[in-house]
């Protein structure tokens, strides 16, 4: 008894030290994104902590975090829930991209009219910004023409990158292939639809050590980022 009591200070010591434990958090194919540029500052911190990211439909995540089945989420909207707090730690805005070798490779921006003879990839998941996509389309009497939908992003810039077609894509999820020439990306005039990413976790809840060391790796990193656009500004 007095060894399983020694053990059990012992393993409360190491977990309030952030020498064990795990994060468990929730997002889907884009929104983890957001989470990219915490980890390994994140890792680099608590190297012991084992990281868990749960795969989920973004409506789902807030009903996740209430239900106590993860301790952060990852969103691109600001829940209206009084019980869940939020961090913003990026924004991201839709991108058009196209193959390397695609004639509107070398533009920068484009316009809808533009666009009515291309032939789009679509991600077949329903979403605000989707909808978003088509009525722009509609306002301007541009057909849409999409000749695949495909499951997942990396599904679409694949078959992009082998010039079947084009895609309307958050420019994060992008942004790799982007910087490496695989793919080219395109501001659309009139779908300037910026999104932020928000960190969301229950307020007032008792979080882990874990979960309280992400938080505050994810306020550093928004301050930095303030600070940067207060100087360049």
């Amino acid at each position: 008894m007095m060894n399983l009591r020694r053990s059990a200070h012992t393993a409360i010591r190491e977990l309030r030290d952030l020498h064990r434990g795990k994060l468990t958090l929730s997002a889907n194919e884009y929104t983890v994104m957001g989470l990219l540029p915490l980890i390994p500052v994140f890792r680099a911190r608590h190297p012991h902590i084992k990281i868990e990211v749960k795969r989920s439909l973004a409506s789902r995540i807030p009903t996740e975090i209430l239900g106590r089945d993860v301790e952060i989420g990852v969103v691109t909207f600001k829940p209206t829930d009084a019980s869940i707090n939020s961090i913003p730690v990026t924004s991201d805005e839709l991108a058009l991209i196209v193959a390397p070798d695609h004639p509107l490779a070398d533009r920068q921006t484009i316009s809808v009219r533009e666009l009515g003879a291309e032939t789009f990839i679509a991600h077949n998941v329903p979403s605000p910004y989707r909808d978003r996509v088509v009525k722009t389309f509609e306002k301007y009497r541009t057909p849409l023409n999409i000749s695949m939908e495909m499951p997942t992003l990396e599904a679409i810039k694949r078959i992009v990158e082998n010039g079947m077609g084009v895609a309307l894509v958050p420019r994060l999820t992008a942004q790799t292939e982007i910087e490496r020439g695989l793919l080219v990306g395109i501001t659309v005039k009139e779908m300037r639809l910026e999104r932020k990413l928000h960190l969301i976790y229950r307020r007032g809840a008792t979080l882990s050590h874990a979960a309280k060391a992400f938080l505050r790796v994810a306020r550093d990193g928004a301050k930095q980022v303030k600070l940067a656009q207060a100087t360049t500004a």
